[in-house]
């Protein structure tokens, strides 16, 4: 008799095994995909009971999560899309506060000025400065809207007139065209990407947007290596930072239209430094009379100050 009983017992256990694997995949979630008719003599309400057992299970795992709002089967490219979306609508609910801040301290408190400014624009400078978001020309001098017409681009570069048509020198002729401004100044910085870029190219026919425009400052860049050779990377891209706003200045003058201005004293150009790092700021102004664009040019400055 036990051995009848064992007997049956192995015949069950092996009827069910082909279940097995479709319970452990699908969780019991459809029976109706079975096809193996090895277990449809199989008691029906022990199926059901046994799906209806395995699927609460699941479902209290994944309630048993430590965030119940997240499906556990929610994939990892889904929560960074979420994560994503909050950072950027956080970010411009700030830019929101900031805006409406500006309008509640700066406009209502000067409305006077800025409905001036509906009329026309009639602003003294002309900045030249890089693009670098370290290197606010506004916030690092103050200027006031209506004060100064802008240009900003990679490493702070004026090219000269016959490197052709370029945004920096359509926004020059504006201003000094139109705008008649009075003073044009070009501000570099300390730790400038572009600079750094330039002091590292090497002629390997590799090429970049960025590469190609921060050949205009080559000449600068020649002058540093003849001149520091023997001082570090980090303290040649320091003075080649410098040397390239005095490049930049002679290049203002290879345009007619400003060196007829400047050479009448209707026109001042000025070059500064900002060093974000010490907080300093030196500015000088290019004495014309000594200097020159044309080939082999040199430059002579006067006015030469450091704000600290």
């Amino acid at each position: 008799m036990a051995w009848l009983i064992r007997s049956k017992a192995r015949l069950l256990v092996s009827a069910t095994r082909p279940l097995r694997a479709p319970v452990d995949s699908f969780h019991c979630s459809r029976f109706s995909d079975l096809t193996d008719h090895s277990v449809f003599s199989f008691p029906r309400k022990w199926l059901r009971s046994k799906a209806r057992r395995l699927n609460d299970v699941d479902d209290n795992q994944s309630g048993s999560s430590s965030s119940p709002h997240i499906n556990r089967r929610t994939t990892v490219s889904q929560l960074e899309v979420s994560s994503n979306s909050r950072v950027r609508v956080d970010l411009f609910d700030e830019l929101k506060q900031r805006f409406l801040s500006f309008k509640e301290h700066k406009y209502l408190e000067e409305l006077e000025h800025f409905q001036t400014l509906k009329e026309a624009q009639s602003p003294k400078f002309m900045v030249i400065a890089c693009a670098d978001s370290r290197v606010c020309p506004s916030t690092i001098l103050g200027f006031r809207p209506g004060e100064a017409f802008m240009i900003r681009n990679v490493a702070n570069l004026v090219p000269p007139f016959e490197n052709g048509p370029s945004e920096t020198n359509a926004a020059l002729e504006f201003a000094v065209k139109t705008l008649e401004v009075e003073n044009i100044l070009i501000i570099g910085h300390s730790c400038c990407g572009g600079i750094q870029t330039l002091m590292s190219m090497r002629d390997d026919g590799d090429s970049s947007f960025i590469k190609s425009w921060v050949t205009t400052g080559t000449v600068a860049k020649l002058r540093t290596e003849a001149a520091a050779n023997h001082l570090s990377f980090d303290q040649q891209c320091r003075l080649c930072e410098k040397e390239s706003i005095n490049r930049s200045l002679l290049n203002l003058l290879t345009y007619s239209w400003i060196e007829d201005r400047v050479r009448k004293g209707l026109l001042f150009v000025h070059g500064g430094y900002y060093d974000f790092l010490n907080c300093t700021f030196e500015k000088w102004t290019l004495d014309f009379k000594g200097s020159s664009g044309e080939e082999g040019a040199r430059l002579l400055v006067k006015d030469q100050e450091l704000w600290c």
